[in-house]
């Protein structure tokens, strides 16, 4: 007889997640997709009110008013929440892997996944919409510094919040998963490593786009390295191909200890 989650027990078990709820927690991502979301939409509201109007001019002053101040708030922001994200997750960590027993293991699967919800919609974000309105942006203005507008939101903002979600779903599964504590999920660091192996091309990008290469073409070959995150998103592949194998066999052994 086939079982789905939700006729999985919930019962008290000997973890450090003893009162937890062993089901499946929605709210976490509806949270998650929604604040993704409306952090978005906020940021391109803000784009299309000034970036016309307020951000064609590095040097006048209107300019360090409504963008440099926006960066530095999101460098602030972003570094504090990766750092505090990383610190909560070690210093909270499963001390007694061994100790956790398939209910909970397969409950915190599906936070795992929740991570990688939020990571998702980032990325989803990042290429197809924030980047290509970046390069539409540059081929009507051109760039007269590394900060413009749309690479506040796009290098500073997008890319931070990837490597936030990244960096949680890897020390989540470290730190909270029995199966992950003493070996890395390679597909899972490679995944991540993605927005890591982009930062060079970033650089090189603003540097290249700067002093010699105004003209903002797609297949410009200062834009070549952004295709390692794309080649790195692939291996996704392979998280969701263990999560499927995993949770199969927690969801076999819970129906087994009913």
């Amino acid at each position: 007889m086939s079982s789905t989650v939700a006729d999985l027990p919930r019962r008290h078990v000997e973890s450090r997640d003893t009162s937890a709820n062993t089901g499946v927690c929605w709210s976490a991502f509806f949270k998650i997709i929604a604040g993704v979301a409306l952090v978005y939409l906020a940021s391109r509201i803000y784009l299309h009110s000034y970036a016309f109007t307020k951000g064609l001019d590095y040097f006048e002053p209107e300019f360090a008013a409504y963008w440099m101040s926006m960066f530095w708030a999101q460098a602030i922001l972003c570094t504090t929440l990766f750092f505090g994200v990383v610190g909560y997750l070690w210093f909270t960590r499963e001390r007694s892997p061994e100790t956790v027993t398939p209910e909970v293991e397969l409950s915190r699967y599906f936070k795992f996944i929740a991570w990688l919800v939020g990571y998702t919609l980032v990325v989803l974000i990042l290429g197809p919409i924030a980047g290509e309105s970046d390069a539409a942006w540059h081929q009507v203005v051109i760039r007269d510094t590394d900060f413009t507008p749309t690479h506040i939101g796009l290098f500073y903002l997008g890319f931070p919040a990837l490597m936030i979600f990244g960096a949680g779903a890897f020390f989540y599964a470290k730190t909270r998963l029995p199966m992950h504590a003493k070996k890395t999920l390679i597909p899972l660091g490679i995944a991540i490593g993605g927005p890591v192996l982009v930062m060079p091309t970033v650089g090189l990008n603003e540097w290249g786009h700067t002093f010699f290469y105004a003209e903002e073409i797609f297949g410009a070959p200062i834009h070549w390295g952004f295709a390692a995150l794309g080649l790195a998103l692939i291996a996704l592949g392979g998280v969701v191909v263990h999560l499927i194998i995993r949770m199969q066999e927690l969801i076999e052994q819970v129906t087994a200890r009913a």
